[in-house]
């Protein structure tokens, strides 16, 4: 194991042990949730279809300020992307305006970015976008996780893991679902150990195409993998559908 390997564990166990905000899953699990970051339109026109093919919806954070933007992941998504998204009955979170790293990045200017995000997703989308959100880069730093915690739903970051018995909302859980069918193997690991804890399994992924980006992956992989999430017996749901049911269950 490498010093930057060693680092990021203990570094990661921190992030997991302090400013937590604690929340019992139940009997909730199992649960998959497919997330969307930035987004790139391709995760809506191409992957929104695919799991809606399977009557399922995905959580999507937004940075605003990648609106119309082109990018390595392709074309962003546009204004009229984010109204049909919520129409379709997807879940509009935040991602920062500027997509900036919270661990280069003083704690106030990037909370003020958060902010910022976040007001301007609720006037695009009056009374239809959450406040749920997810750290650009997976950077969460605990200056940022404590100084958020207070005025979100949920933050979501990429320490990988399942999220349950008790769910930290100050940092969720979540796993790469990159690359194509020889990445199927590795999920299915995931989907069967979610299944048999009775956990809740978040996965990320950003574009959504036959050659995707690094950090994307094929229309066949995401397929896959809903579908096999579903013969696992797990319920598929948003992050605001699975914290607002944990909210009911209280």
């Amino acid at each position: 194991m490498t010093v930057r390997s060693q680092f990021g564990k203990i570094r990661d166990h921190f992030l997991g042990a302090l400013y937590r905000r604690p929340s019992a899953l139940g009997n909730a699990g199992p649960i998959v949730s497919f997330t969307f970051d930035d987004f790139p339109r391709s995760a809506l026109t191409l992957g929104g279809s695919i799991l809606e093919s399977f009557d399922v919806r995905a959580t999507y954070y937004v940075a605003m300020g990648l609106m119309d933007a082109e990018t390595r992941q392709g074309r962003q998504f546009s204004r009229e992307d984010l109204h049909s998204l919520v129409e379709r009955g997807h879940e509009a979170a935040i991602h920062g305006f500027n997509h900036l790293s919270a661990r280069n990045t003083p704690v106030e200017k990037f909370a003020a970015d958060v902010t910022r995000c976040g007001n301007l997703l609720q006037e695009c989308l009056p009374g239809k976008a959450s406040s749920n959100f997810a750290y650009p880069y997976g950077h969460a730093t605990l200056s940022a996780k404590r100084r958020l915690g207070p005025g979100l739903t949920s933050s979501r970051g990429t320490i990988p893991g399942l999220n349950g018995p008790e769910v930290d909302l100050n940092l969720l859980r979540a796993n790469f679902l990159y690359g194509d069918a020889n990445q199927f193997e590795r999920v299915q690991r995931l989907i069967g150990q979610n299944a048999m804890q009775r956990s809740w399994l978040i996965l990320y992924s950003h574009d959504v195409a036959d050659t995707p980006s690094p950090h994307g992956c094929t229309p066949a992989l995401l397929r896959e993998t809903v579908r096999f999430a579903l013969k696992q017996g797990a319920r598929v749901l948003t992050v605001a559908a699975v914290l607002e049911s944990l909210r009911h269950a209280r």
